[in-house]
């Protein structure tokens, strides 16, 4: 699931010995391959990222995409190709012959001569450890007080006591119990519930939502961290569209028109990079106007992030280095000035706005000291602060909302319609 960190080397041929010498292979996308008329055995060369392996006795089976159909082509190699170079993910160019597929479940496949790998990807050896944090807590990992408290439904013997000896609630956030895991495992996440007492019923927010988690051990720069996050989101789709095709199209056929080209206008470029205070600015020469008048040290609103989507030509765009003042106690002081800012990075995405929020942590001892007891929170959280006493290293992490995502990859405008069971203010049913 996180293979983010897909690293390019030199072009390696999976094959020993030399092939025979052929009349040019025609290139081809894989598109026009899986529309050819032709299959007479005509040589082509297609190029993409493989989506499955399937391998046999004496044949192996790969599928690839190049992000021009939500239908992958199906390639039919001798059993003597490498299968564990070719792994999910990694980017290949392969020539061969284009023929009719017995299958019924494809008119063409492209019988191997020749596979080159472009790219390796790590993708199933990132070393992430799935940790499976807590939904009952006892702290408040956003800071903002939208909780839901835990209770006993009967009253217990001494009602002044708590059940736990503390307050307890709903999980807003596993990230505090993975920076403690980080520390073990290094690179560590979580997929699960969490929870927000927030009084709204816009379309985008719900009291119940599932996450994903990621919390990365010596990460030094948001760079480094945007990259993983870049990398979830183009794989995590990829894998969507290669998997789920029918359901995929029933939404963008019927619900979302034209959200097909959307989404590829968004896998095949690179994300975009903006500071806070270059939002703002885009946001104040805005000819639109706004129901709330964008200004520095006030939040982005959801309108000032779709604006700002569109601005950057409806590709996802990372907003960094946001106000101190706005941000959790968590997140690392840029130590910079007079406008004080914090290593904090939110991704906007076309139709959603914020998709996933993320941060370099405070991994200084005394700077976290400060901004804990700035706030009241210094007894609380003391066992926060001893992790920075005990071999602390810099580290980082991010959160995607599941729904949201889904949102943004099906053009389903409002997301109480992307989860069967939702949950919001004055209303949970069953």
């Amino acid at each position: 699931m996180f293979g983010a960190r897909c690293l390019l080397r030199a072009l390696r041929s999976c094959t020993s010995a030399p092939c025979p010498r052929h009349k040019p292979s025609a290139r081809l996308s894989v598109r026009d391959a899986l529309g050819a008329r032709s299959t007479n055995g005509e040589r082509v060369k297609v190029q993409g990222w493989i989506r499955s392996v399937r391998s046999q006795k004496e044949v192996l089976f790969l599928h690839i995409n190049d992000g021009s159909s939500l239908e992958s082509l199906q390639v039919v190699a001798d059993s003597s190709f490498d299968s564990r170079e070719l792994a999910f993910g990694s980017s290949v160019e392969v020539q061969g012959q284009l023929v009719k597929s017995p299958s019924k479940k494809q008119n063409v496949e492209l019988k191997a001569e020749k596979i080159e790998i472009v790219g390796n990807c790590d993708a199933k050896d990132s070393g992430f450890v799935h940790i499976h944090t807590p939904i009952i807590t006892s702290n408040d990992c956003e800071g903002a007080g939208e909780l839901f408290q835990v209770e006993p439904s009967s009253k217990i013997k001494v009602p002044e006591e708590n059940f736990f000896n503390v307050p307890a609630f709903l999980t807003v956030s596993g990230q505090l119990h993975l920076e403690v895991m980080s520390g073990a495992f290094t690179q560590v996440f979580t997929f699960g519930p969490t929870f927000r007492a927030e009084n709204s019923q816009s379309r985008r927010h719900l009291a119940e939502f599932y996450m994903v988690e990621a919390e990365i051990s010596f990460v030094e720069s948001l760079q480094d961290l945007m990259q993983v996050m870049e990398g979830l989101f183009k794989t995590a789709t990829m894998m969507v569209l290669s998997n789920c095709t029918e359901d995929v199209e029933l939404c963008h056929k019927f619900i979302a028109p034209g959200q097909k080209d959307r989404l590829e206008h968004m896998l095949k470029n690179n994300f975009l990079i903006i500071s806070y205070t270059e939002a703002v600015e885009i946001l104040k020469k805005a000819s639109q106007n706004f129901t709330f008048t964008p200004e520095w040290g006030v939040d982005l609103h959801t309108e000032h992030e779709k604006y700002l989507v569109k601005h950057c030509g409806n590709i996802p765009v990372f907003v960094i280095n946001y106000p101190l003042a706005l941000k959790p106690f968590y997140m690392r002081d840029n130590e910079d000035g007079p406008q004080h800012t914090v290593a904090a990075v939110d991704l906007l995405v076309p139709g959603v706005g914020e998709l996933f929020g993320g941060s370099l942590r405070e991994e200084r001892y005394h700077f976290l000291e400060q901004r804990l007891a700035r706030s009241g929170l210094t007894e609380a959280y003391q066992w926060y602060l001893d992790l920075r006493r005990f071999g602390s290293v810099p580290h980082g992490g991010f959160g995607m909302g599941f729904e949201r995502y889904l949102q943004c990859i099906l053009g389903i405008d409002n997301i109480k319609d992307v989860i069967p069971f939702p949950r919001f203010t004055h209303s949970c049913v069953l």
